[in-house]
């Protein structure tokens, strides 16, 4: 027998350890089409698992990114008091697909999942006038999670946590670009004098001080290990708040006092973690931050036909990217958001894309390594609320259970559960 065939035999020898030592079954939670009727469920039953101290096999690239747990009546009974499609294997069938998909000549892979991840959601404590879409899949899912904000941010708290997800914020100072529209509204005066009292509670004398401070922090967190996602405006106004870590880039009614002079030209992108040579808006009133952002690109995009396509890795060679990218289809409708989608070419070539409109030239979920850590931007507000605005009822997740676009934000949230391998590419 070749060297070849005995590491693959091993292979799967050890990943049955994990579940066969005191059971002839496993489970298949299924995520294709056919098989799962709630996918979105489907992680939460997955996640429950792993905080029960059990591992989790997930078989990328079959059947949609299914999971193997290890068979139980509580896992079942669990399973379907949450709806969830499973079904029962036989150890003699789980070491046949996990065989198949060993094999060198199909792009799939077996991950070992190993703990539940500690969550936190960087979000304002009180009501916002929008929903975050993370927040509410995430308890739709059953997935805990733990919300801080800049106090927990200053004070050191992110160590604690082993995946943070920013919310709709703008890290530059401008108060979300809001002034042009919402200047009067009751809810934009309430929340400016609320950044400006914990600005000055923390110490800083502005709102843009405060929140650089912050995004630096967030930076050391992924620089030292931690997972980062961010949607929407927290995606390239963080970028965007590094950039001008020396600068002066608000204007009067956000900040008291003029911008810089030609603060273009003071940008410094090597501090950004996704984007380069992008153009910031000067015009206050204009609702939008930079040239990064799709939203006025987007003429030829008809909103039938806005879609986009995911990228197809290597599940064995580049298992992060294919694990970001499970789902059951790989064609995502599209759907709107103060930050759409990412201007391509202003992408860093470090940086790769997951998901991308290529017709119109957009990035629209991206994922990149910064130091020891790692960073995924997902553009638009509400996958399933194709223009979300200031005020409109929330997404009720029980209408979409087998949502794509939800979906990959729950591979973010089981990624810092997997068992580390060296990217080979």
């Amino acid at each position: 027998m070749s060297f070849r065939a005995n590491a693959r035999n091993l292979t799967i020898v050890c990943f049955f350890l994990f579940f066969l030592k005191t059971s002839a079954s496993v489970i298949l939670i299924p995520m294709d089409a056919e098989g799962q009727k709630n996918h979105l469920k489907a992680y939460g039953i997955t996640y429950w698992v792993l905080a029960k101290q059990q591992k989790v096999q997930w078989l990328l690239n079959y059947r949609g990114g299914s999971f193997i747990l290890p068979d139980g009546d509580a896992i079942r009974k669990e399973c379907q008091i949450r709806g969830v499609s499973f079904e029962v294997l036989s150890d003699g069938q789980a070491a046949q697909i996990l065989d198949d998909i060993s094999s060198p000549s199909q792009n799939q892979d077996a991950v070992i999942l190993e703990k539940a991840p500690k969550i936190a959601v960087y979000s304002p404590k009180g009501n916002q006038p929008w929903d975050d879409a993370v927040t509410m899949v995430l308890t739709y899912a059953e997935i805990p999670y733990t919300t801080i904000y800049d106090t927990e941010v200053l004070g050191d708290k992110l160590a604690l946590y082993d995946w943070l997800h920013l919310h709709h914020e703008d890290f530059t100072g401008q108060y979300g670009r809001f002034y042009g529209h919402y200047r009067a509204a009751p809810w934009y005066i309430e929340d400016k004098a609320n950044a400006e009292a914990l600005a000055q509670s923390l110490g800083y004398s502005k709102v843009s001080d405060e929140k650089l401070a912050v995004a630096l922090k967030i930076r050391n967190y992924v620089i030292g290990g931690g997972f980062m996602f961010a949607m929407c405006s927290a995606t390239d106004s963080f970028d965007i708040a590094l950039a001008a870590e020396e600068v002066d880039i608000c204007e009067p009614m956000f900040d008291g006092d003029p911008s810089d002079a030609n603060y273009q030209a003071k940008l410094d992108f090597s501090n950004t973690f996704a984007f380069t040579n992008f153009t910031l808006e000067r015009n206050p009133i204009r609702y939008e931050f930079s040239s990064i952002d799709m939203t006025n690109k987007r003429s030829n995009v008809p909103r039938e036909s806005d879609y986009f396509s995911l990228m197809e890795f290597s599940a064995k060679w580049d298992p992060v990217p294919t694990m970001l990218t499970q789902n059951h289809t790989s064609l995502v409708k599209g759907f709107m958001g103060q930050t759409t989608a990412y201007t391509r070419n202003q992408v860093k070539p470090t940086v790769m894309v997951l998901g991308e409109n290529k017709i119109n030239g957009e990035a629209r979920y991206i994922h990149g390594i910064k130091g020891k850590g790692f960073f995924t931007f997902y553009g638009g507000h509400d996958p399933e609320d194709y223009q979300h605005r200031v005020g409109d009822p929330k997404t009720e997740l029980e209408l979409h259970p087998t949502s794509p676009g939800y979906r990959l934000i729950l591979n973010n949230v089981l990624f810092p559960a997997a068992r580390k391998k060296k990217q080979k590419t």
